[in-house]
């Protein structure tokens, strides 16, 4: 008798009945089961309620960041300058200098390290074990494992820990990532993948307008209007495909919007009917009720909030995104997600091959410097960030040598060593967990991996990271892949 640790006799054999099922449907069934190996007896398993993602999409560069080199040669230590932190011995970009101040609140991470210098998001918020760019710009492609937020919802809701249904409890902000960018491709990772569609986070679909003046890119086609850089007033996060609960409101769970409004109306009819809501699995009648629930609209609607508080955050779509995460978190959300994403201009996010010291410098260090250090001192003073986890990550990091003759300075793609940083839920204060080597090019102690940041996350969130997921193949699969909880990490 085959035997998987975990997996019940029970459960093959429902496995192997479910072959005339959809795969939709034969993913909503399987039970997510510990494996024997538990990582609950490391510290803080189990600490945070809650999860705050903010992904740079793009990548920050080490060197520009939390990982400065001002010893290095000129063409590798750039043109800024480190300043000191309040952890002694500890220096970062002097770009950062609110980050400076809370270091003593987080930990930074200066060897991440992974082998491919792609934009993988896949590879960074999934247990994937690999990645080539057609999984990376193919959502559906069917080798890529779901998105953490899902995952994390799907085991809380085999469990029956979900924290209610006012909230969503895997949703993402400002836009489903890489759709408001002018290029037809469109990036893998934020999805449920092999657990289905109904799997995907819930997507707010950003309405307003941007008035940023100091765009990087002067050829840029739009270069007053990144919302990255400064929002006009009259912006909202609105759910889905629109607002309100007509056929303007989609389930939220697909990217196809015409899809969407079908599957509304339906839905819309059938509960009109008032005698079939029982024919809606589990998954849409809950897709449902966060889509009319007050709690979710009134938590995405920032202007609640003091104007103090939101000039504090930054009047910027990161910004504004982030305070929304905070209320999301507030109202009962267990995972949200904050993308800094492309938008119209594709390299117009982190991806600074160009035009890289002037769009540090104007826009992404510090917006991203006010926003991080805004975020963790409202959790703090609002005693949030005990039981709130907070994660600031990207797919990879810079070149250690500058590429010359880029306009306005340039380094491209290097997944070798780059840097990040992880406060709160858990997590330990003041700490500089890895190093790199004296140009910042390679891991010099301690290499972590984006799966052992998975699996970390994982156990803070009181996930086994060797919990059970059946994919695709109806393989048994440990849900951080080959991701180790770090204790170097946890406080």
């Amino acid at each position: 008798m085959l035997n998987l640790p975990g997996i019940t006799r029970r459960d093959l054999l429902k496995a192997g009945a479910m072959g005339a099922l959809s795969l939709g449907t034969r993913f909503q069934l399987q039970e997510a089961r510990p494996a024997a190996a538990s990582s609950s007896r490391l510290p803080g398993f189990g600490r945070a309620r809650s999860c705050i993602l903010l992904f740079l999409f793009g990548s920050p560069s080490q060197h520009d960041t939390f990982d400065p080199k001002p010893n290095a040669p000129d063409n590798v230590r750039g043109e800024f300058r480190p300043i000191a932190t309040s952890v002694p011995g500890t220096q970062i970009c002097e770009l950062f200098p609110r980050t400076a101040r809370i270091c003593d609140q987080a930990t930074i991470v200066r060897s991440m390290t992974h082998p491919y210098p792609i934009h993988g998001i896949a590879y960074a918020v999934t247990s994937t074990p690999t990645l080539d760019i057609p999984m990376q710009l193919n959502p559906r492609d069917s080798r890529n494992w779901p998105f953490i937020g899902s995952v994390v919802e799907h085991v809380d809701q085999r469990r029956g820990t979900t924290r209610g249904e006012g909230v969503p409890n895997n949703i993402a902000l400002p836009w489903l990532t890489s759709s408001r960018r002018n290029h037809p491709s469109r990036d893998a990772g934020p999805y449920g993948h092999f657990l289905g569609t109904a799997a995907d986070p819930i997507w707010t679909e950003f309405q307003g307008e941007g008035n940023d003046t100091l765009y990087y890119d002067p050829s840029s086609p739009n270069p007053n209007l990144d919302p990255y850089g400064g929002l006009k007033p009259g912006f909202r996060f609105p759910l889905g495909v629109g607002e309100g609960l007509s056929a303007e409101v989609g389930l939220a769970r697909l990217d196809d919007r015409r899809r969407l409004l079908r599957h509304l109306d339906s839905a819309s009819r059938t509960i009109d009917r008032q005698d079939a809501m029982g024919a809606f699995d589990h998954h849409r009648r809950r897709a449902f009720a966060v889509l009319t629930s007050n709690e979710t609209r009134q938590a995405l609607d920032v202007e609640r909030e003091a104007a103090a508080v939101r000039e504090r955050y930054g009047m910027t779509l990161f910004g504004q995104a982030s305070l929304a995460a905070r209320r999301l978190v507030e109202a009962g959300s267990r995972f949200v997600t904050v993308f800094w994403d492309d938008f119209h201009h594709l390299q117009s996010a982190w991806d600074t091959h160009s035009y890289h010291y002037p769009k540090m410098r104007n826009l992404l260090c510090p917006g991203l410097d006010q926003t991080f250090t805004a975020l963790i001192d409202d959790l703090r003073t609002r005693g949030l960030l005990d039981e709130t986890l907070v994660v600031c990550m990207s797919e990879h990091g810079r070149t250690p040598r500058l590429v010359a003759n880029r306009p306005g300075g340039g380094r491209d793609h290097w997944s070798s060593v780059y840097s990040m940083i992880l406060a709160g839920g858990g997590i330990a204060r003041g700490r500089v967990v890895g190093r790199s080597d004296s140009q910042g090019g390679e891991v010099a102690a301690t290499p972590v991996s984006p799966k052992d940041v998975l699996a970390t996350m994982y156990h803070l969130l009181g996930i086994d990271p060797h919990t059970i997921l059946i994919d695709r193949l109806g393989r048994p699969v440990p849900a951080a892949g080959e991701g180790q909880v770090r204790a170097e990490l946890l406080g």
